[in-house]
Order: structure tokens, then C-alpha cells, then sequence
């Protein structure tokens, strides 16, 4: 991961885009997988978890650019947001409903039965 502190908004973008490109799934989070800094990211962890699917993730909250890139890119304002082969799933709520309903297991590449 790079430091975005560092990076002008155009590579920041650049950053998310590469990021949602080149992981099958990939997490924008408050916080980390380790140490989740909000209820609605910690919920999302624990359904990948749960899933035992590998994904990469990144802490929106290490540069306050990163949110307000992703959420203009990606045309969702909530965060966490989650990417699955490059394509935005949604945010908590959404990811839940596809958690119950089993879809979410669907989409995920490796995701295990529950």
C-alpha cells in the first residue's frame, strides 16, 4: 500500500482505482481488518471473516482526500464501501442483506458455505 499522505488527488484516484482493479475483492474501511475504527466496517470484516475469503482493504481514515476521492469516484457517500472484481457491492447494509440472503457467498471467489 502506498503512503497517500504524500500523493496529489490525481494519484490518489489513481491508487483506488488500481486497488478496486487488482483484487478480486477489496474493502474501503474506517480502520483495519485487525482493528476495525467503526461498527459498520467491523460488521463487513466479519462477514469476509466468516467467509474465510482473502481481500485486500485499505483505512480511509489515514488521509481524509481518500473518502472524498472514492465516494466522488465510486458514487456511494457511505463508507465501508466493498469491491468485488473491480465493481462496487455497496456499503454495510447492502452487504449484510447479501450476506442473509446468501447471495454475497455467490460472489465472492473462494467464499466459504455458511
Amino acid at each position: 500500500m502506498s503512503d497517500v499522505t504524500t500523493m496529489s488527488d490525481e494519484e490518489i484516484l489513481a491508487q483506488i482505482k488500481a486497488e478496486t482493479a487488482g483484487s478480486r475483492i477489496f474493502l474501503y474501511m474506517k480502520g483495519t481488518p485487525d482493528a476495525p475504527a467503526c461498527g459498520f466496517s467491523m460488521r463487513v470484516v466479519q462477514m469476509l471473516s466468516h467467509l474465510e475469503v482473502e481481500y485486500g482493504s485499505r483505512d480511509i481514515l489515514e488521509d481524509a482526500r481518500v473518502r472524498q476521492i472514492l465516494s466522488t469516484w465510486s458514487d456511494w457517500p457511505t463508507i465501508p464501501q466493498l469491491f468485488v472484481d473491480g465493481t462496487l457491492v455497496g456499503g454495510c447494509d447492502i452487504v449484510t442483506e447479501l450476506f442473509q440472503d446468501g447471495e454475497l457467498q455467490q460472489m465472492l471467489p473462494g467464499a466459504k458455505a455458511s
